[in-house]
């Protein structure tokens, strides 16, 4: 099939497919005759692949990691669950952060009247330097840096 077909076959856009082929990330495809790619049930089933990866939010590093143990029949699950594992932790500790920051926002909005006064709580935190930021105690409570000397 070109790539056409192969992007409509694997949910993957055909200007994906040739990043993924230029960086590595995938074989380059074979060629026809006359110069286009032809693409196999195989070639579609490895870009699904990348695809439900992409859409799990891996890295193309780790995609690259998990092809490689996924085309290794003798490979170990307890070097894919490592991977897996990693990102896992690492989606939590941005959805922490996430977190942080939508509690943030709320507390700022909370504080704003929103009214026809140009004073905006918002705008007066934006403008802080960072390290004046109040930081979350393991306890979960807020504290505010020392103030300057």
């Amino acid at each position: 099939m070109n790539i056409g077909q192969a992007a409509r076959a694997s949910g993957v856009s055909a200007k994906m497919i040739r990043y993924y082929e230029q960086t590595g990330l995938i074989p380059p495809a074979g060629r026809r005759d006359s110069g286009y790619r032809d693409y196999s049930s195989e070639d579609v089933h490895m870009l699904r692949f990348v695809r439900r990866a992409r859409d799990l939010g891996f890295s193309m590093a780790a995609i690259n990691e998990l092809l490689d143990l996924w085309r290794d029949r003798s490979r170990r699950s307890a070097d894919v669950k490592r991977v897996a594992t990693a990102h896992m932790i690492e989606l939590r500790e941005r959805i922490a952060h996430l977190s942080q920051m939508v509690a943030t926002l709320q507390t700022l909005v909370d504080c704003c009247s929103g009214d026809h006064r140009p004073d905006c709580p918002i705008l007066a935190d934006l403008e802080e330097p960072a390290e004046e930021h109040p930081r979350k105690h393991p306890s979960g409570a807020l504290q505010r840096p020392n103030p300057r000397p």
